[in-house]
């Protein structure tokens, strides 16, 4: 009697476990809160500034998704508070690596606006033997103030476009550069050379 009370109590234990476990909700709420932060981080630029940090989150948010498939609720929504946190830690990472971004296309165009001028009072000293040069010169130099012009509306916006650009105007301003050091190196061909060769 004493066992068929104690498996009948089993029994009914058991079955209200399953009850129990069958009835466990999915974890909607913490699923649409961490979509909410996957959305906040994309927003940001986690993307282009916080490209380690964005990896991380998406994973436990795969995880998650994982776990939700094999019905594993209660996995899945500590999986999906742990994702938010880190889609959260991804924004904030982004936040400051756009910072470090703007500061340094900041930096790179004062650089080039000085090498700039630079090179323009250069090309002034230098008239004489740019002739062959002067043409494309000209055509680069306005190049290189035009996305100048351009870097600096980016670089609010999108500044991981900003120094990109500012690398691409970096490159023609040391090509000039090296230009003009040669030019002044070479020796300047006597007036009396020239006429003999005419």
């Amino acid at each position: 009697m004493k066992y068929v009370k104690l498996s009948v109590s089993v029994l009914v234990l058991l079955a209200l476990v399953m009850v129990f476990v069958g009835c466990a909700k999915p974890p909607d709420a913490e699923r649409q809160a961490t979509k909410a932060a996957m959305d906040t981080a994309a927003s940001v630029g986690a993307d282009k500034y916080a490209v380690t940090d964005l990896g991380a989150a998406k994973k436990i948010w795969d995880t998650a998704e994982s776990q939700m498939k094999e019905e594993k609720y209660k996995e899945a929504k500590q999986s999906y508070i742990d994702a938010k946190a880190a889609f959260e830690k991804a924004a904030g990472a982004a936040e400051a690596g756009k910072k470090v971004v703007t500061d340094q296309a900041n930096a790179a165009m004062a650089t080039i606006e000085g090498a700039l001028k630079k090179l323009e009072a250069t090309s002034k000293r230098m008239e004489k033997k740019l002739k062959r040069k002067k043409e494309a010169w000209t055509s680069d130099a306005k190049a290189i103030r035009e996305g100048l012009g351009k870097a600096k509306e980016m670089i609010t916006g999108d500044p991981a476009g900003a120094k990109a650009k500012l690398g691409e105007l970096e490159a023609m301003v040391n090509k000039w550069e090296r230009t003009f050091k040669k030019m002044a190196a070479a020796p300047a061909k006597p007036e009396a050379a020239k006429k003999k060769k005419k």
